[in-house]
């Protein structure tokens, strides 16, 4: 890109969560969203493909959300700014972990977590002047054993329906996870580290 960002950009997501890590950082936003759900856009569905590899995954799902914000933005005759758009995906020996479909399916993910480790994998994309910028964040998190009360317990909260691998490490599930390797905030669903980086190669002034 050669053009230099203006001072403020557009978010691609419902995530409370990105939108205060954004906010942590200095950096003007305007939330860019569908009216409806997300998973009910066919043109941002985070239905994975029959044997799709984790990081090709995460990555195809967060350019079609960005590409999804850019084409809202021009039907809705916005002012033009950057989108930018991330996806997070938790994945086990391949296995891609994503929001859980009801009680059942995130007592089988967490069982699934529980003693092990797992990759999360969170994807960024940024769309300017018809150009897109991408990058990757991927953390080892290890989560000791879980009991099945306590399982039970955390689902009863409704925390985990709404995340990826049916965790929030910002919240009770902190108490899951015995240490991680890379980024905190990448596990939260935006990496500051990264998104700093992306922002200002593209000439964001940070």
């Amino acid at each position: 890109m050669t053009i230099p960002l203006p001072p403020r950009i557009y978010l691609a997501s419902h995530s409370p969560r990105r939108r205060e890590l954004l906010t942590q950082i200095g950096v003007l936003f305007d939330s860019l969203i569908s009216r409806g759900s997300p998973r009910q856009d066919p043109e941002v569905d985070e239905t994975p493909f029959p044997g799709e590899d984790p990081v090709a995954y995460v990555q195809r799902v967060t350019l079609a959300k960005a590409e999804h914000g850019v084409r809202l933005m021009t039907m809705r005759h916005l002012i033009a700014q950057p989108v930018l758009a991330a996806d997070t995906t938790v994945a086990v020996d391949g296995q891609i972990l994503g929001k859980p479909k009801d009680g059942a399916d995130a007592e089988r993910m967490l069982k699934l977590l529980s003693g092990s480790s797992h990759r999360v994998l969170t994807a960024l994309a940024l769309v300017w002047n018809d150009q897109t910028r991408s990058t990757l964040s991927e953390t080892m998190v290890h989560f000791r054993p879980l009991e099945p009360g306590e399982i039970a317990r955390y689902i009863a909260s409704g925390e985990p329906m709404d995340k990826a691998g049916a965790y929030g490490i910002q919240g009770r599930a902190g108490l899951f996870v015995r240490r991680l390797e890379g980024s905190y905030s990448g596990v939260m669903g935006l990496p500051l580290f990264e998104t700093g980086e992306l922002l200002r190669e593209c000439g964001y002034p940070l």
